[in-house]
C-alpha cells in the first residue's frame, strides 16, 4: 500500500471520527428529524444486502450486472451515495452503530456503543442476521472462508456477543425458508459469502446470487403489500476517497418506493441506518444516523 494513500485514510478516518465524538460525547441514540428530507414511508419487513467493493460506474449500467440494474430501473437508484471510510469493517459498522469503530479489518474486539439491535429491541422489534457460509446459529468466531465475519457486524456488539440475541445470527439457508413461510423478522441483514457478494467473485457472480435468492423474496406476496430491500455496496474501490469511501451503487426496492426514481442528494451509510430504523417505526438513531439526511424522497 501506498504511504499517501494509506495516510488519506486515516485523515479521513480521523476526521469523521472527531466529528462523531464532539456530536455524540454524550453517549446514546439521538432523536429528531435528522440533516434535512422528508421521513420514509412505514415498512413491516426491511432487508439489507450489502455487497462488496466496486464503484458506481463498475455497477451501473454494466451488462454483466442485468438483475441489479433492472431493479435499479424500476425502483429507487442513489446517484450520489458514498460509502464512509476504507476498509469494509468500518462501512458496515456505520450500517449498524453509526460510527466507524475501527479500520481494522482483523478487529476481534466487542464494540458496547448504541446499535440497530439495541433501538430495534427497545421498539420490541425482530431481527435476524443471515449469513452464508456460517458455520452454525450464534457463531461470533473468526472467519471460515468465504465467510468473512467483518461484513458480520452483529457478531462485535455486546447486545449480541455472549447474551440471548446470537440466536438471531443464522446460516444464510435458512433465508428461504423464512421467506417461504412469511416468517422474516422485521429487520434482515443478508450477508452473501465472499464469492458471492463482489468481495473475490465477478459481479456477474453476485447478480447471479442476488437473482436466484433475493427475487423470491422481491415476488413473494408478504413483501409486495409492505416490504423494502436496500441493496448497497459497502466501499468503492481503494483510491476512491470521495467522502471518505467513495462512489457506490445504492438500491432501493419495495411497493412504495417511487417508480424509476434517481436520487441526486448525497447520502451515506448513516442515512441508511436511519431509514431502517424510520421506516419500522423506531424512533431513536445510533451515531451519526442522528443527524444523517432522511430518505424520504425515494416514497
Amino acid at each position: 500500500m501506498k504511504t499517501s494513500f494509506f495516510l488519506g485514510r486515516i485523515v479521513v478516518f480521523g476526521t469523521l471520527w472527531s466529528v462523531l465524538v464532539l456530536t455524540f460525547a454524550c453517549g446514546g441514540g439521538g432523536l429528531g428529524i435528522g440533516n434535512g428530507g422528508t421521513p420514509p414511508a412505514s415498512s413491516a419487513h426491511v432487508v439489507m444486502v450489502v455487497e462488496e467493493n466496486h464503484s458506481y460506474s463498475q455497477v451501473i449500467g454494466n451488462s454483466s450486472m442485468p438483475y441489479l440494474n433492472g431493479l435499479a430501473s424500476q425502483y429507487g437508484l442513489a446517484t450520489q451515495y458514498y460509502g464512509d471510510v476504507h476498509p469494509s469493517i468500518g462501512n458496515y459498522l456505520m450500517l449498524t452503530t453509526g460510527v466507524p469503530e475501527t479500520i481494522d479489518d482483523s478487529f476481534s474486539g466487542t464494540i458496547s456503543d448504541d446499535n440497530v439491535v439495541r433501538e430495534l429491541v427497545k421498539a420490541n422489534k425482530s431481527w435476524r442476521s443471515y449469513a452464508e457460509g456460517l458455520p452454525s446459529a450464534g457463531y461470533v468466531g473468526g472467519d471460515i472462508y468465504p465467510y468473512l465475519r467483518h461484513h458480520n457486524p452483529f457478531t462485535y456488539l455486546t447486545d449480541v456477543n455472549g447474551t440471548s440475541q446470537a440466536s438471531n445470527l443464522v446460516p444464510f439457508s435458512q433465508f428461504a425458508s423464512d421467506v417461504s413461510a412469511d416468517s422474516l423478522p422485521d429487520y434482515s441483514f443478508v450477508v452473501p459469502n465472499a464469492l458471492n457478494d463482489a468481495h473475490d467473485g465477478t459481479l456477474q457472480a453476485a447478480d447471479q446470487w442476488l437473482q436466484t435468492n433475493i427475487d423470491p423474496l422481491v415476488k413473494s406476496s408478504t413483501f409486495q403489500k409492505n416490504g423494502l430491500l436496500v441493496i448497497v455496496f459497502d466501499e468503492s474501490v481503494m483510491s476512491d476517497l470521495s467522502h471518505g469511501g467513495g462512489h457506490v451503487a445504492m438500491v432501493i426496492v419495495g411497493p412504495k418506493v417511487k417508480k424509476s426514481f434517481q436520487s441526486t442528494t448525497v447520502y451515506q451509510h448513516q442515512s441508511t441506518l436511519r431509514l431502517i430504523l424510520s421506516t419500522l417505526g423506531v424512533t431513536s438513531y445510533p451515531g451519526a444516523s442522528a443527524i444523517a439526511p432522511d430518505m424520504g424522497e425515494f416514497f
